[in-house]
């Protein structure tokens, strides 16, 4: 089985026909070790091409216009359908971050954990390794950049962070990690 980042508009999986779920089939624990990484992996990948997006967005970069192409799937995957970034004006690109735009806080968050919380499919271990993977994905995200990330980075992850949380908690998992 395989999980990938490169989703449509983080929605439900349309093909699960190979997933196995509670509900029918065990996995096995290998099979259950894979499905970990997988998803911590593109959670990871997820929420660094999220943030790296967010970022040149709001910066507008001249390196960013250089580089737009290696994100051009994935904006395409997240529903972005406007103009190539590194053709905006600097008020488009400010529209683009803004609190009701598709790369504001509200927006990049709700994508990066609803990736992790419909990945999971209600798993504790594969909702941890979603978490984990976007918290490396962010610690990446600042290693590219050099340093902190901006405010907007920054608040994405706290707001994704907590809403990975709260559906952990509503799930009745323990924020806390069992193992830690």
């Amino acid at each position: 089985m395989q999980v990938s980042s490169n989703m449509g508009a983080v929605s439900p999986a349309l093909n699960v026909s190979n997933v196995k779920t509670v509900f029918t089939e065990k996995l096995t624990k290998e099979e259950a070790g894979d499905l970990k990484k997988q998803i911590m992996d593109n959670a990871n990948a997820f929420t660094f091409n999220s943030t790296t997006v967010q970022i040149g967005a709001a910066n507008k970069k001249d390196d960013f216009a250089q580089n737009y192409q290696d994100f051009q799937s994935f904006l395409s995957d997240i529903g972005y359908k406007g103009k190539p970034i590194a053709d905006l004006s600097k008020d488009e690109a400010a529209g683009l971050v803004s609190e009701d735009g598709i790369f504001g806080i509200k927006q990049t968050s709700e994508r990066i954990a609803n990736f992790v919380i419909s990945g999971a499919g209600g798993d504790e271990g594969r909702m941890r390794a979603g978490r984990e993977g976007m918290i490396k994905g962010f610690k990446d995200a600042e290693k590219e950049w050099g340093g902190k990330l901006p405010d907007i980075s920054q608040q994405t992850m706290k707001k994704a962070i907590e809403m990975v949380d709260k559906a952990m908690s509503d799930l009745g998992f323990s924020i806390l990690d069992k193992e830690a």
